[in-house]
């Protein structure tokens, strides 16, 4: 016993020191920590007004308390139905298109041996990231406008027709997904450049010596390399599965394609900001929050029981 006592006693000190080492660490942490705290876990208590039919000059504590009645209503809403598969629809070309386009850009890009040239190339791709949906919408409705649009003056003094994106609900999902990849595709490739940089380059120079050529090399040594990156990262993206983007649909959306583009981020917005049916809205992200939560879990542990890492 005295030993024990004398022992704990003689750790004190090594403990204290322990973490006064590591003090600066938790400093370092701590506007990342806030942020979470403050813009993330704090306006979760927002969302008792789906319980509730909230006014805004009563307040959380004196709004009329309405219990689940505001679930039932977005269930049985008339269009639950639309707004449900044009979600999901976005959603899945997103994950099956824009998802893996910067991993093929990192590819790419891992491929060319001129650093100055492959360094001008990811400037250029980044730049996208950086301009606004209103700019690009603008400049794409610009280019394709049906009298004075530069490509479809081209297409027709090449004899080819007029194509007409935004007159068409056809054409709205193609210019949807090209103009996201092309914003961001740059930019979501620095993570996996990163990742890039951390295979061992001696694992290359054997595969060479097999006769193995780039393609094998890529697929046996590359991808295997950021295959737990790739993991992460989609399980991440499942958990804004439903997050469509406001201000892009938004832009894109006119009454000939409404029927195709109304999506619960569009919805949230006429209910909520126009209609003020504060409520109800939040009830509609909610949806979309637990949507996101439990593809999140379900991937999580499918990885897991494949034998990779997941996020937790």
């Amino acid at each position: 016993m005295r030993n024990e006592l004398t022992a704990g006693l003689a750790g004190r000190p090594a403990r204290k020191r322990w973490k006064l080492a590591h003090l600066p660490f938790y400093f370092m942490i701590l506007p990342g920590l806030m942020y979470f705290i403050i813009f993330k876990y704090v306006p979760m208590f927002g969302l008792l007004i789906s319980f509730q039919q909230y006014d805004p000059f009563a307040g959380f504590l004196r709004s009329t308390w309405v219990g689940l009645d505001n679930f039932k209503r977005l269930f049985m809403e008339q269009d639950f139905a639309l707004l449900l598969g044009n979600t999901f629809m976005f959603a899945s070309l997103d994950i099956l298109f824009f998802f893996p386009a910067p991993i093929y850009l990192a590819l790419l890009l891992n491929e060319v041996r001129i650093k100055s040239v492959r360094n001008a190339v990811q400037t250029i791709m980044y730049a996208p990231h950086f301009i606004s949906w209103v700019v690009i919408v603008s400049l794409t409705m610009t280019l394709f406008a049906s009298q004075n649009g530069l490509i479809n003056q081209w297409l027709e003094s090449a004899g080819l027709g007029s194509i007409e994106p935004f007159a068409k609900s056809d054409g709205l999902k193609p210019m949807w997904l090209l103009q996201n990849i092309w914003q961001g595709m740059g930019w979501g490739s620095i993570l996996y450049l990163a990742a890039l940089s951390s295979i061992d380059t001696s694992l290359y120079e054997a595969a060479k010596v097999d006769g193995a050529g780039r393609l094998r090399q890529i697929w046996h040594i590359t991808l295997p390399g950021i295959r737990y990156v790739i993991v992460i990262m989609f399980i991440l993206r499942l958990g804004n599965f439903m997050e469509i983007g406001f201000e892009h649909i938004f832009l894109l959306q006119n009454p000939l394609n409404f029927h195709v583009s109304d999506v619960f981020d569009t919805f949230v917005y006429r209910t909520g900001i126009l209609q003020r049916d504060y409520s109800y809205s939040a009830v509609v992200g909610m949806f979309k929050s637990i949507v996101g939560l439990i593809l999140v879990l379900g991937a999580n542990r499918l990885a897991r029981k494949l034998g990779e890492e997941g996020v937790y």
